[in-house]
C-alpha cells in the first residue's frame, strides 16, 4: 500500500526519512543509500556495498539534541504523548532515587 508523508526541505537541503519508513524498510545507522532521479521524482534506495557488511557491527551513534529533535519531529501526537508520559515517570523515579541517596 502506498502512503504519502510530507516533509519540508531544510535550509541546508536536508530531509529526514521518517522513522516509520526507516523502521518498515529496515534502514539502519550507517546504511548507504543512493538517489535516482526521473523528472521530478527521486527514488531513494538502500545499497548493499559488500556481502559481509552486516556482519561488521556498527557503533551506535551518540545521542545529540539534533538527533533527538529529529526523532521527536517524526512522532505522531499520540506517540509524543506516550513519550512524554514515559519520560515524566522516569524523571520522577530518578528524582526520588537521588533524594533517597542523599538521605
Amino acid at each position: 500500500m502506498t502512503k504519502t508523508i510530507y516533509k519540508i526541505l531544510g535550509k541546508r537541503g536536508r530531509i529526514t526519512i521518517p522513522f516509520e519508513i526507516r523502521r518498515e524498510l529496515g534502514f539502519a545507522y550507517n546504511d548507504v543509500v543512493s538517489f535516482e532521479t526521473d523528472g521530478d521524482t527521486v527514488l531513494v534506495k538502500r545499497e548493499k556495498i559488500c556481502d559481509g557488511c552486516k556482519a561488521i557491527p556498527t557503533p551506535e551513534p551518540k545521542a545529540s539534541s539534533a538527533a533527538l529533535k529529529e526523532l521527536l519531529d517524526d512522532l505522531t501526537p499520540d506517540e509524543l504523548r506516550t513519550a512524554l508520559i514515559h519520560l515524566s515517570v522516569r524523571w520522577a523515579e530518578m528524582q526520588a532515587s537521588d533524594n533517597n541517596e542523599r538521605q
